[in-house]
């Protein structure tokens, strides 16, 4: 064995140690001169919308109570809770026996009411008129006799019975003609015995109709359509007015009830846009409208009360569904955009990111506008295409690096 490799092998383990390390501060040199590896992002060109998210529930405007008129026991319960129903539709049927024979009774009465008129028309009256004629012609006779018995009188030729008995005919018939004509009068329009007549017939009508109502109320049908999303009556109660029976949430406008947080009330406006989803279907989305913003912080939860119309729901919501909701509060277009991530002291006065120039990141001051959740609006100080460099990286101004984008 010669002396070299003598050596070598005994001072293996040292010379592969001054390998390695050669080979750490070759790769330490390049790292240097070249720089590492570094994430950045593009400055790019697009929309950007801020929004502001939030939680709540499915409400409709306002709910029915159904009831009853009167008191009385439930026959038939015809629908269930949940279920969709038409205007007009029947829900429940109490019992109507005693309704029924209440319209009897009323029919009853208005058949002799009208009874009582037709016989005016075809009866009292012409009898009346009749009789009217019967007695003026019975006084047209007696004013002649009277004539003779006072004209013999006066000559001499008649006695004086002769002319009384004349002059009490003659008074007789004035009288029946007066009251012949009193009956004419009041049998006819106008007259006592035909107010009374048609009093009593439109009353025996009112009550006709007031028992048929009372009967239709048997029958409790559904007041505008909608859903049932409460039940409270079963077959056999005994149900009185005021008692919600049912209730019914009608169909049309849906309502979507928030709680936002009272740092974003300035933000919010009656009329803006939102986008919603329920949280059972997270894939299907729809568009609402900010409807109304309660005027008071519930004090409480630091919270108020945000409600928005749904302008064409899905047929899937129900009642007190929970949703998720974007507010739209400001949107620009075909603007440039950062991430967020990029941007440091974003809410300082002086603002700036690490734009890459020639291989290394130089500090750039930036002027921002529209800020989202992950992105900011840039309104002076960067290009599209620029690359920035993210704050996580925790590489310095002016070190060298190779940009790889994201």
């Amino acid at each position: 064995m010669s002396a070299a490799r003598h050596f070598v092998w005994l001072h293996k383990w040292l010379l592969g140690g001054l390998a390695l390390l050669a080979v750490a501060l070759a790769l330490a040199l390049a790292r240097w001169l070249v720089g590492p590896e570094v994430v950045v992002y593009r400055v790019i060109r697009g929309d950007l919308t801020r929004t502001v998210v939030a939680s709540g529930h499915v409400e409709t405007p306002y709910r029915v109570n159904i009831g009853t008129q009167y008191t009385g026991t439930v026959a038939e319960v015809l629908v269930d809770e949940g279920q969709i129903v038409k205007r007009g539709q029947p829900l429940i049927v109490l019992e109507s026996s005693e309704l029924k024979s209440a319209v009897v009774q009323a029919q009853g009465a208005a058949a002799q009411a009208e009874a009582r008129m037709r016989q005016l028309r075809e009866f009292t009256l012409p009898a009346a008129q009749q009789a009217l004629k019967q007695a003026e012609a019975t006084l047209v006779n007696a004013h002649a006799a009277y004539q003779r018995a006072e004209q013999l009188s006066k000559a001499g030729f008649g006695t004086r019975e002769t002319l009384d008995t004349a002059t009490r005919d003659l008074d007789v018939a004035r009288t029946q003609v007066r009251t012949a004509e009193l009956s004419v009068y009041t049998a006819q329009p106008g007259g006592s015995d035909y107010v009374m007549a048609l009093t009593q017939l439109n009353q025996a009508q009112a009550n006709v109709a007031t028992s048929q109502a009372r009967l239709g109320y048997a029958t409790i049908a559904a007041p505008r359509d909608g859903t049932l999303i409460t039940r409270n009556v079963e077959r056999g109660a005994i149900v009185q007015p005021g008692n919600a029976l049912l209730v019914l949430a009608p169909a049309g406008d849906v309502q979507l009830v928030l709680q936002i947080d009272e740092k974003n009330l300035g933000l919010l406006r009656v009329g803006q846009d939102a986008l919603v989803s329920a949280d059972a279907y997270p894939d299907q989305r729809f568009d609402a409208k900010v409807s109304y913003i309660n005027p008071s912080v519930d004090i409480t939860r630091a919270s108020v009360e945000v409600k928005l119309t749904a302008t064409a729901p899905p047929p899937y919501l129900r009642q007190d569904m929970t949703v998720s909701v974007d507010i739209e509060i400001d949107k620009r277009a075909s603007t440039l955009v950062v991430p967020a991530r990029a941007v440091h002291d974003p809410t300082s006065a002086s603002p700036w990111v690490l734009v890459v120039r020639n291989g290394r990141p130089r500090e750039q001051a930036v002027r921002l506008g529209l800020r989202t959740s992950d992105k900011i609006e840039v309104l002076e100080g960067l290009a599209q295409d620029d690359l920035v460099v993210p704050i996580a990286a925790g590489v310095r101004a002016g070190q060298r690096i190779r940009p790889v984008a994201s």
